[in-house]
């Protein structure tokens, strides 16, 4: 059973359609800007795979193309927050993190700026442009800046409801989503609630936390554990930072054990968040999805998945393991 709330619950759902969540994030963005007079946006040369083009067209006085410099995207919206504007940038994720880590640091984060960063093309799932894009660090390098709010998004949805919700949020704010036409499978009218958690699929046996594209792989991996007679709860962290830990640990302190499953490196993503969460209050064992201290290739985000580790079936081989950890 999927629960997308406290009460509501509902069956696993026949996918209906399949998105990208670029585009959500293109979509809420126009919504924003209908609704909103302060928020404007500024893209690096890149407003068609960003899906910025509409609200482009539609309010062309708050759109800012401002070529290939990421860096002075930066500065530029650090200084629109000082009259009073929203900015959200766009741009890929590896130019929206490790090419301007220092202006986000000294202009954006060191002051608290109330810049939305919105970063897409994250991950393996980018497939063919390889590993120079394919960034799988900037998680934890966002989530080390003191005050910025991190969140990474699973379907369309969610991220249109992200990127609407982020505005009325005072801060920095770094947005993942990502390139690839993946199941859109959350509610289309969705209440977004930073730093909360949402349990999927209520269990006893193993607690399954998930981020971004493998939400959904940890959803297929459900259904393959309960044809094994397994219980799997799974939970969407879909806000890196702040973190919520009261949910993982209610959580854990049910199953006994963990697994974490994120398109990102296993050093400094959401599995070592919840890793500290585990030491600090109620150690459990734990078993990491995730890519291990390597870089990309080109290839499929399909193919990519699965080579890195990344599939329904590594989350179930993970959840098989870390339940023999827990009966040893």
């Amino acid at each position: 059973m999927i629960n997308f709330g406290k009460k509501k619950k509902m069956p696993v759902l026949p996918i209906i359609d399949k998105k990208d969540t670029r585009s959500g994030f293109g979509a809420g963005l126009l919504e924003l800007g209908k609704k909103n007079p302060h928020v404007v946006a500024l893209c690096a040369d890149l407003t068609g795979s960003l899906k910025m083009d509409a609200f482009a067209k539609e309010f062309p006085e708050r759109f800012f193309q401002v070529g290939i410099a990421e860096a002075n995207m930066m500065g530029i919206a650090a200084g629109m927050t000082i009259g009073g504007k929203i900015p959200f940038t766009g741009t890929f994720a590896n130019f929206s993190t490790g090419r301007v880590y220092d202006q986000i640091r000294q202009s954006i984060a060191y002051s608290g700026k109330n810049v939305k960063i919105c970063a897409s093309h994250a991950g393996l799932t980018l497939g063919e442009d390889g590993a120079t894009h394919q960034i799988l660090e900037d998680i934890g390098l966002m989530k080390m800046l003191p005050g910025m709010t991190v969140i990474n998004t699973c379907d369309y949805n969610q991220t249109k409801a992200a990127t609407i919700a982020i505005a009325d949020f005072q801060g920095p704010v770094y947005l993942r989503f990502g390139r690839p036409v993946v199941p859109n499978f959350t509610p289309e009218n969705q209440k977004f609630e930073i730093g909360k958690a949402l349990t999927l699929c209520s269990g006893k046996d193993v607690s399954i936390f998930a981020t971004g594209h493998l939400v959904w792989e940890a959803l297929l991996a459900q259904d393959i554990l309960k044809e094994k007679g397994i219980d799997a709860e799974i939970i969407n962290i879909h806000t890196i930072k702040p973190f919520d830990f009261k949910t993982v640990i209610a959580s854990v302190k049910k199953t006994g054990c963990a697994v974490t499953a994120e398109e990102h490196q296993i050093n400094g993503g959401m599995g070592d968040s919840v890793a500290q969460a585990l030491i600090q209050h109620y150690p459990a064992p734990l078993e990491y999805v995730a890519v291990n201290d390597t870089f990309g290739e080109s290839g499929t985000p399909e193919q990519l998945m699965k080579k890195y580790g990344l599939s329904s079936e590594n989350i179930v081989e993970a959840a098989l393991k870390v339940i023999a950890r827990k009966k040893a």
